[in-house]
């Protein structure tokens, strides 16, 4: 990290909330439920799928892992009322799994119980490595009790491909991205060129398992590359798709919806939009000089 990116950070905990919410407005589709449906209706309307986020993460609190549970369950039923393509999206640690895997197994288990009732899909989100034994072992759990349970898979680790190998027999439901966790050399591609090559052979690897895959990304170069794999494999459209952040890059998912590619919006909201803010951009110096770069040149 270079001596601007840290005094840059640095200004992170006491910049006034007002601008803190202006550099999040356009990736964060709110505070609260409502604003996050509005997102997610529009987004229908110009021919986009959804995944839904209650923002958090690290809860050391059975009482707090609870009650994030119920605000997922509420999402969940009003995403299905209003007949929407979407699907939850939760992190572990959102779900006590730093306090108890057992507990956060639980919740997680009685959240896809309600999402299979609502016919909604539940997404077991990746964190940094130290989650990503105990993430796994509570996806395998889950997907032998539910249908509609996924995992995220990065291609920065370099154990992916064996996490890939591991993985039991049976349907798969898998979101590749690059990692958003900077993590040590000793584990992980440091590099873009490499990741990238990692992402496009994990993607190999889980196509030839039949996995259904979601490609996770805002790299055009890496989008065609993986579209060109499909059509190598014979994979169909209907069997794969494209997922984009809110907010980032609009242009790219018009180019790809208009050439026929499927394209998710991830949609995350709530009040803890700021921490959520400031932990990313903290892991990720580059974040932040995209989203300062993209805050001036729209002034």
């Amino acid at each position: 990290m270079s001596v601007l990116d840290r005094a840059a950070l640095a200004t992170l905990p006491v910049l006034p909330r007002w601008l803190m919410r202006r550099l999040a407005a356009r990736y964060i589709a709110g505070e609260e439920l409502a604003d996050a449906l509005r997102t997610l209706a529009g987004l229908k309307s110009r021919g986009f799928s959804g995944i839904i986020d209650v923002l958090g993460e690290d809860v050391l609190d059975e009482a707090a892992a609870r009650a994030v549970v119920s605000g997922y369950r509420a999402a969940a039923s009003a995403v299905a009322e209003r007949g929407l393509d979407v699907y939850v999206s939760v992190k572990p640690t959102h779900l006590g799994l730093r306090l108890s895997e057992e507990l956060c197994f639980q919740l997680y288990d009685e959240l896809a119980a309600h999402c299979g009732r609502l016919a909604l899909g539940l997404r077991v989100e990746m964190e940094d490595n130290t989650t990503t034994d105990a993430t796994l072992r509570v996806f395998e759990r889950l997907r032998a009790r539910h249908a509609r349970v996924g995992i995220v898979l990065q291609s920065r680790l370099l154990r992916t491909p064996a996490d890939i190998a591991r993985l039991a027999p049976g349907p798969l439901w898998v979101r590749m991205v690059k990692g958003i966790y900077l993590e040590p050399a000793e584990i992980a591609h440091t590099e873009p060129g490499p990741i990238r090559e990692a992402y496009v052979e994990d993607a190999r690897l889980l196509l030839a398992r039949g996995a259904r895959l979601c490609f996770a990304t805002h790299d055009e170069l890496l989008a065609e590359r993986l579209s060109a794999l499909c059509r190598e494999l014979g994979v169909a459209r209907e069997h794969y798709e494209f997922q984009v952040l809110l907010g980032v890059r609009e242009g790219l998912w018009q180019k790809w919806h208009a050439a026929g590619e499927r394209v998710r919006v991830y949609v995350p909201f709530g009040p803890e939009w700021r921490a959520y803010s400031t932990r990313r951009l903290r892991k990720n110096p580059e974040i932040f000089r995209h989203v300062m770069r993209d805050l001036l040149l729209r002034r």
